[in-house]
């Protein structure tokens, strides 16, 4: 492994809080500070504060409460990916509804979390996002996912890619993509098919291609607005 790939492994994450809540944006701080490679660098209450410290630190990962005051955690998402592209969000939330769910993807958020979840786990989730990992919570992923036909889902898939002149993804390919929403990595993904992570990684590089996105996260984003797992 090359010594840049080694820095890069064992940089310190830098993370800035914005929760309204101080209870929880204390114990956020602590419970994360307590992670040799997750450093919270800054905090605030309000979105409009909250950009002028992304601004100011350019953090690894926004922790993006979404019930905001004034401007709401959705828009300052948007914000924070014109500011930055690079700069990977989080959004935290108590609420599990469906079109919340697809707003904060569609404004650029790269995982989905419950304030609930556990602080390990999302420690683990800061780290696979600053990786390019795209996370929901499971319960998360599950409510809307069910809330699609699934047993259309295939039909609709091929469907689409034949009116748009692409070809159709694979039923293992489709099987991939129902990974790739739940937000598991090629690891991940791997082990859950019985392939190795290269076989893995050939059939995300393919979707991607087939369902003309640019990262994981698109693709994830796109098959559920348009129901195809």
């Amino acid at each position: 492994m090359s010594t840049a790939a080694v820095s890069r492994e064992t940089q310190t994450i830098s993370v800035i809080i914005i929760e309204d809540f101080k209870l929880t944006r204390v114990g956020l701080r602590c419970a994360l500070n307590s992670n040799e490679d997750i450093n919270v660098v800054a905090e605030s209450d309000n979105a409009l504060d909250g950009l002028k410290l992304i601004e100011q630190h350019r953090p690894d990962i926004v922790l993006m409460d979404l019930g905001l005051a004034g401007m709401n955690g959705i828009e300052a998402t948007v914000k924070v990916k014109e500011m930055d592209k690079n700069i990977k969000v989080i959004a935290l939330t108590s609420h599990d509804r469906e079109e919340e769910v697809i707003a904060a993807l569609s404004s650029g958020a790269m995982a989905y979390c419950l304030k609930d979840i556990d602080p390990t786990k999302l420690a683990d989730v800061i780290r696979d996002v600053r990786n390019g990992v795209c996370w929901l919570d499971p319960v998360i992923a599950r409510k809307v996912l069910d809330s699609f036909p699934k047993q259309e889902a295939l039909g609709i898939l091929k469907d689409k890619a034949a009116d748009e002149g692409r070809v159709p993804l694979t039923e293992r390919e489709f099987e991939v993509l129902k990974h790739l929403v739940d937000g598991k990595s090629n690891t991940e993904i791997a082990k859950e098919l019985i392939v190795s992570v290269h076989t893995a990684k050939a059939h995300v590089c393919s979707i991607l291609q087939k369902m003309c996105v640019n990262d994981r996260v698109q693709a994830a984003v796109k098959a559920v607005k348009e129901g195809l797992v």
